[in-house]
């Protein structure tokens, strides 16, 4: 590769030019040739500048020494060139937000009845009510109590008020603190540069232009570059072309580096030439309008440039995306992408909801219905009157009045409060994860984490340290059990030895002295060339003085390590016009081209098949039996004169001497076979899969316990389970695989796609008694598929690539395998608070549903008042949601197998709970009402008439009521048949607080609450009889407890997830894409109703800003707001792949737009934004 990295400017500070700060390169010329490509670019650079070294002169940088780091240089730059940082977008002013939570349907209902009831009772008919309208208007007590008829309307509107604002407060804590995950996150995405010389890592925020900026593998550019010097450069540039195939970078051909593109081979140094708005992912940010959005223009443009459509969605940072947002513009052709149902809880909630809101619908329908006609029957019927003028507005009154009680019903049925308090028990639950080492990065994979049940594993910097050492070594004819002294080997073979392990290395890679005294020598860059970079030092030598020699520019060609090649190689030009090239990869794979071997006088020798066999026998399989590594080095010269045909890949790397062989040992992490053992008694299989050969992958799974004695466990190679799971066409059968992966624990030498195909295949996989739910950790550029496919995908945070980072949902921050554990705990924790927030919700929602409708019925008026329902809904909704979805883990979560993604939500334990709890307060309700005026000696409270005063009777029942709610609430906090109840209440600060507040509360509204509320103060003894009845749900509690749920057969369970089933039907729909069922049944022209009349709307926008936030603003490790995160995942996938990280609660399948011709990206729901592309590429699909 030609290096023609010539003469270097010496200065580089701007302020010895006399320029004093005009670089000689204006934003512009620079902006015009990063929209260039390949051929393009390069005569341009030609033209304008010479070559590189003359855009790195005029932008006062040197190739080799970076920039000086001078603040006031850097201040310049900034002016002239910007800041590597795109603004976010405004977060939503609260009132925004209040705006927002008032759209909900079933809000404006009953503001609108309210405002009714408000006007009708300022109306008073001339001359007073007269006898002809009945006894509709009689029974006011005095004309003080007439006038009260306002307070109720009033009350009304002021508890929409209220609950408007809690919304609203909710959701702009969860941007609050969204926004700071965002900042931290953003702080921590680091990237080297070399300035004065030395390699640093600094925030990419700080990267300015004429920075120099080292790229390796893995690597998601920060920024627009130019290529100064590259090693067998390719990127993947799918994110910003839609072009799937990698492109190769070189100086001669296509020197330009695109920000938001990802490395996925090889290495090399570049010049920043844009930043911020001005790279061509800020250029597209600024064409969205992410950085200063019109608010108005929420539909989605597209915009057609050069003849090629662009569809561009606007980024919505940090945006709840509605779903009359998500109106596309009309398109030409539909093509109806359904989502595929990615949260389980997700799927299992929207269900549930779906099915209560038809319930609730029809129930308060039913009680208007039945009010309505009662009182026509009545008046009209059986007292024979007819209407009259004069009566119409006390008729329209009652009217509202039934329509209010009938809206109350169903503000009562909706569970509102579920997506308020998946989102609260999601948010807690992230942030104290934070302190367990997961980042989570998609909200619903902190849940799905709780399903697990099978976990595939990387083995290195996971199970292992990660902190590599040569124990073993095969040299000169010898195997030495430990590393040779420096004169047991021949000074030529340790010539050669020292040159190729110090030239044929990443030069990022080092080995740094101990940060503290008597510590482990610091190891930076690749663990495994640390590894033998560690022996060199063993070996009393260094290889630095042999880098400094042969700099990287010298390099002629350089075959990077990628996972189909497991080996790298470098090629040197000697002075003589011969070449040498050192080699060293995966023992098997190298000793199969080696020809020769150094013998004992470090002379070559033949090395036929009968040798390589025995020295695998007896080096490489002992070595690997003790859980070793084992790397071969080599080296090949070619003679001067006719230059090998460097593209043939397979030609040279043939013929090669191989020098040594070593055993490198990576010590299993102390903590890690607790860890497994707890997974395993948890009910998840841990499977390992390795690049390593299977000898060393069997002796760690071993010492992990992944594998254990006397167990019939299958270990595989990768080219064995191949063999095993593809027909002869060589295409992977499920049938096939079904039989090998429930018995398989460890795959070796696996390539990135059968990781994939095996994570496909267990998550595709319907035998077993549940589906399965997979988490995959990943750290390589190679691990992106697979990670992307996993229900759930861990990446490390350590030694994970931006790739892996990027195609990961919660990031390990210590890259430690106990770490998932922990994830698996409070994924299993969010479980139960759901559930346990269900099973106290449902019972509430069946007891006022029925007393609402019974009462409002028999006696045409609701015991509970639509102010004391939006009350207790508040308590049980809001108040509640919180008490129960913050309960801390305990490590019993880890006692039960996992719950599976058709595990109903509602297990028939719970349901006994809901329907023995509903049957006791509806006992003790219909007691209190029918009868409660006797027992406590006071007035009926039955059959009042309009704007009556609130009667001592119906306070009681309120009173009641509530008090059974707040005692059930402790009930609630066990949902598997415990007994104690109380255990570990004092752990949860916020269940405490909650309940005791809600009790003040409830004293307040009793004794002072009057007309609005309804109540009246009652005395002391009634307050006791109230409290004693509520203390009865805890031993009733106890009651159902003892009653063995497998008596009851009848009880059913509810909040299903996917049937089998239903897979099948699946399965035989090929070709259609994955449908989420829950949305199915959201289709069936219920859709608009329950869309309208649900409750659920309100917090569904807390969710999305949630989300929102979260998922936009998580999606790539550094943020939606920084320049990297612009296209946040490179691969195109088919449609029909690509799934949504999370079914919106109410999607309903997107139409995606296709333009004749030229197809435009299209983006998964909570996934990438829309696809764009540049001139002259056409997106492919």
């Amino acid at each position: 590769m030609a290096n023609n990295t010539a003469d270097h400017p010496p200065g580089n500070s701007v302020a010895e030019g006399g320029h004093d700060g005009d670089f000689g390169v204006t934003m512009m010329e620079l902006r015009e040739v990063m929209e260039l490509r390949s051929a393009e670019a390069v005569n341009k650079i030609q033209d304008a500048f010479g070559d590189v070294q003359g855009i790195c002169r005029r932008l006062k940088t040197s190739p080799i020494e970076g920039l000086s780091g001078n603040p006031v240089d850097l201040e310049k730059r900034h002016t002239a060139f910007g800041k590597n940082f795109i603004p976010p977008k405004k977060p939503k002013t609260f009132l925004q937000l209040v705006w927002e939570a008032l759209q909900d349907v079933t809000l404006i209902i009953l503001e609108i009845a309210a405002i009714i009831s408000l006007g009708l009772s300022f109306y008073h008919p001339p001359g007073g009510p007269s006898e002809e309208c009945g006894q509709v208007a009689g029974g006011v007590e005095d004309e003080g109590e007439s006038q009260a008829g306002w307070i109720e309307g009033a009350a009304i509107l002021f508890s929409v008020i209220i609950v408007v604002l809690v919304t609203a407060f909710n959701d702009w804590s969860k941007e609050k603190q969204f926004r700071g995950l965002q900042s931290r996150i953003e702080q921590e995405q680091k990237f080297t540069v070399i300035r004065k010389g030395q390699v640093i890592q600094i925030p990419v925020a700080e990267i300015v232009v004429g920075d120099i900026a080292q790229i390796k593998y893995g690597d998601l550019l920060p920024a627009d570059g130019i290529l100064i010097q590259g090693n067998d450069l390719k990127i993947d540039e799918s994110s910003l072309t839609g072009e799937s195939d990698q492109v190769r970078k070189s100086l001669e051909k296509d020197p330009m580096l695109l920000s938001g593109t990802h490395v996925m081979e090889g290495s090399g140094r570049m010049v920043v030439s844009a930043v911020g708005l001005n790279s061509q992912t800020g250029i597209i940010f600024t064409l969205l309008g992410a950085s200063e959005h019109d608010e108005e223009k929420k539909v989605k443009k597209t915009k057609t440039q050069d003849g090629i459509a662009l569809e561009i969605q606007p980024l919505k940072s940090e945006e709840a995306v509605e779903p009359e947002e998500k109106e596309e513009v009309k398109p030409v052709k539909k093509v109806n992408v359904t989502k595929k149902e990615k949260s389980v809880l997700q799927g299992k909630l929207t269900r549930l909801a779906v099915q209560i809101g038809k319930a609730g619908l029809i129930m308060s329908a039913v009680t208007v219905i039945i009010l309505i006609l009662y009182f026509v029957i009545h008046t009209f019927g059986i007292q024979g009157r007819s209407w009259l003028a004069v009566c119409t507005p006390i008729y329209i009154q009652y009217f509202v009045k039934f329509f209010i009680i009938g809206v109350t019903v169903l503000v009562v049925a909706v569970p509102e409060g579920l997506p308020l308090a998946v989102t609260i028990s999601l948010a807690y639950s992230v942030k104290k994860m934070m302190k367990d080492n997961n980042l989570v990065r998609h909200l619903d994979a902190c849940e799905t984490m709780g399903n697990a049940t099978a976990i595939c594993s990387d083995k290195t910097g996971t199970l292992t340290m990660n902190r590599m050492t040569v124990v073993q070594a095969f040299v000169g004819d010898t195997h030495h059990k430990t590393i040779p002294e420096p004169d047991a080997i021949k000074q030529e073979t340790l010539e050669i030895l020292v040159n190729s392990i110090s030239i044929n290395s990443a030069y990022t890679t080092k080995i740094l002295p101990p940060e503290k005294e008597g510590g482990l020598p610091r190891h930076v860059g690749n663990k495994t060339e640390c590894a033998l970079l560690g022996l060199v030092l063993e070996l009393k030598r260094d290889y630095q003085p042999v880098r400094d020699e042969v700099p990287e520019e010298k390099f002629y060609k350089v075959y990077t390590f990628n996972s189909s090649r497991k080996s790298m190689s470098t090629v040197l030009k000697n002075a003589d016009g011969s070449f040498r090239m050192y080699s060293k990869g995966a023992s098997e794979i190298v000793l199969r081209k080696c020809s020769r071997i150094l013998d004992a006088q470090g002379q070559p020798r033949a090395f036929k098949i009968k040798d390589r066999d025995e020295m695998v026998r007896k080096v490489i399989e002992p070595m690997a039996c003790e859980g070793l590594r084992t790397i071969c080095v080599a080296y090949r010269d070619f003679p001067a004169g006719a230059e090998p045909d460097w593209d043939k890949e397979n030609e040279i790397l043939n013929e090669l001497t191989c020098i040594l062989v070593v055993g490198i040992e990576d010590p299993v992490r102390p903590e890690v076979p607790a860890a497994i053992a707890k997974c395993q008694r948890a009910g998840i299989t841990v499977r390992m899969v390795t690049g390593d050969n299977i000898n060393t992958a069997r002796a760690i799974a071993t010492k992990c316990g992944i594998l254990l004695p006397g167990e019939d466990f299958l270990s595989l190679e990768g080219k064995e389970f191949n063999q095993q799971i593809r027909n002869d066409q060589g295409e992977v059968e499920q049938e096939r695989l079904d039989k090998v992966w429930p018995k398989l624990r460890v795959l070796a030498r696996s390539s990135p796609t059968d990781k994939h195909t095996l994570v496909k295949g267990i998550i595709d996989s319907t035998v077993g008694e549940t589906r399965q739910v997979v988490a995959v950790t990943g750290d390589g550029t190679n691990d992106g598929p697979a990670l992307k496919k996993a229900d759930v995908g861990f990446a490390m945070g350590i030694a994970g690539t931006d790739v892996a980072k990027e195609a990961s949902d919660i990031i390990l921050t210590d890259d430690n395998f106990t770490s998932i554990v922990k994830a698996v705990m409070w994924g299993r924790n969010v479980y139960d608070s759901i559930s346990k927030f269900l099973q106290f919700q449902l019972t509430v929602n069946v007891v006022a549903v029925i007393v609402a409708f019974t009462g409002a019925c028999i006696t045409q008026d609701s015991p509970l008042k639509a102010v004391q329902m939006l009350w207790v809904n508040l308590i049980m909704d809001t108040l509640a949601s919180l008490a129960l979805a913050t309960e801390p883990p305990t490590e019993s979560l880890l006692l039960r197998r996992p719950y599976g993604r058709n595990k109903p939500l509602i297990s028939r334990t719970m349901m006994k709970n809901i329907l023995g709890h509903a049957v006791y307060q509806l006992v003790i309700i219909f007691t209190l009402l029918f009868a409660g005026e006797n027992f406590f000696d006071i007035d009926s409270g039955r059959n009042a008439p309009l704007n009556s005063p609130p009667s001592e009777h119906y306070t009681i029942v309120f009173n009641v009521f509530v008090m059974m709610q707040l005692f059930n609430e402790v009930n609630a906090r066990k949902i598997h048949g415990e007994r104690n109840v109380f255990e570990g209440i004092y752990r949860n600060p916020i269940f405490c607080s909650v309940v005791l507040g809600t009790f003040a509360l409830q004293i307040i509204i009793v004794q002072y609450g009057g007309k609005p509320f309804s109540c009246t103060a009652l005395t002391i003894d009634q307050w006791l009889w109230c409290v004693f009845i509520g203390v009865g749900e805890l031993l009733w509690g106890q009651l159902i407890t003892a009653i063995p749920t497998h008596h009851l057969k009848f009880l059913k369970e509810a909040g299903h997830g996917i049937t089998k089933e239903e897979i099948h039907e699946e399965e035989l729909t090929e070709g259609a894409d994955e449908i989420d069922h829950a949305e199915m049944e959201l289709r069936r022209g219920q859709i608009l109703w329950f869309r309208g009349l649900n409750r659920i709307q309100t917090q569904i926008k807390v969710v999305n800003a949630f989300r929102s936030s979260l998922y936009h603003g998580l999606e790539s490790p550094e943020s939606r707001s920084s320049i990297h995160s612009f296209m946040t995942h490179p691969e195109f996938v088919p449609l029909s792949e690509e799934e949504a990280r999370c079914p919106r609660i109410d999607e309903t399948g997107d139409e995606i737009e296709e333009i004749p011709e030229s197809s435009s990206g299209a983006s998964g729901g909570g996934e990438s934004p829309g696809a764009s592309s540049a001139p002259g590429h056409e997106p492919s699909i």
